[in-house]
């Protein structure tokens, strides 16, 4: 399904029933809706929730910013490594614009907010910008954007940023072992569901330029500490303690900068979300946005 949000169209998915706790999961760079496993949501719909997932702009079936050129990735690179700013086509305030009117598309005044990654800095974004449509807010391994923040390990970020082999089956492999450097120490690596994943993401929408510009937004949208310090929402923060990309001093500094935030450390998960761990993040949710 598709919805015209903010001058753009937003490519969604809904599952549960309509009338239940709405909660809407937003994706990490250059991940689409897809990225959120079925399984995840359907248990997420049975506890009780109305859950949206969606492609962020320049993502799976959303709209791209074709346009636009796309920055360099190793200005980006350096940018990040310095703690400067670059240039981008948009921030992550049009993107967490483009959750709002997502939700108004969807005739929900109010939702619980769960993001992963840059998913989650479009969810503390979206808190900042429209308190009123955040129920509760859920941000998953990700960090505020301060110049302080405990950096990325240099060689994960290349490694992330290399750009494509050409053909399907080279960038397939290529995925595999991204996700092999960002997994967890604590929890078995899923060779075949991690190809089959990758697999589908390829066939489904294989866009590594609107990386880039997504990479764009998270360093020029610059630091969100202080805006976070005003928010007044039910805030849990969940993050790996072996996080190669986001370090987990990152997720404790997210913590720290909104008020009254609750912080769940898991040992041994690194910059994903394994099978093993799912039960667990839908328990932790589920429970939050009940309190909330």
């Amino acid at each position: 399904m598709r919805a015209p949000v903010n001058g753009i169209q937003i490519e969604y998915e809904a599952l549960g029933d309509a009338d239940a706790e709405p909660l809407l999961l937003i994706m990490g760079m250059g991940g689409q809706l897809t990225a959120w496993d079925d399984e995840f949501c359907e248990v997420l719909a049975d506890r009780g929730h109305f859950v949206i997932r969606f492609d962020n702009r320049d993502v799976g079936l959303s709209t791209k910013f074709d346009s636009v050129e796309s920055p360099s990735m190793m200005g980006l690179m350096v940018a990040a490594a310095q703690g400067e700013r670059a240039d981008a086509p948009y921030l992550l305030d049009d993107m967490a614009d483009d959750a709002a009117e997502l939700l108004d598309a969807l005739a929900i005044e109010s939702a619980h907010i769960v993001g992963a990654s840059m998913g989650g800095m479009i969810a503390q974004t979206l808190a900042i910008r429209h308190p009123a449509r955040v129920r509760s807010l859920v941000s998953i391994m990700s960090a505020t954007g301060d110049p302080d923040q405990p950096r990325s390990d240099p060689a994960v970020l290349a490694m992330l940023m290399a750009p494509p082999p050409p053909g399907r089956e080279a960038r397939i492999e290529q995925s595999v072992e991204v996700w092999r450097t960002l997994a967890g120490p604590g929890f078995p690596f899923d060779e075949e569901r991690t190809r089959g994943r990758s697999a589908q993401a390829y066939d489904r929408c294989f866009y590594p330029e609107g990386t880039g510009r997504q990479l764009a937004a998270i360093i020029a949208s610059g630091s969100r500490t202080e805006a976070l310090g005003r928010l007044d929402v039910p805030t849990l923060v969940i993050h790996g303690v072996a996080d190669p990309l986001i370090p987990v001093g990152c997720g404790r500094m997210t913590a720290e900068a909104i008020p009254g935030a609750e912080l769940l450390l898991i040992e041994g998960m690194g910059h994903d979300v394994p099978p093993a761990l799912g039960e667990t993040l839908i328990d932790a949710i589920a429970a939050h946005t009940a309190n909330a």
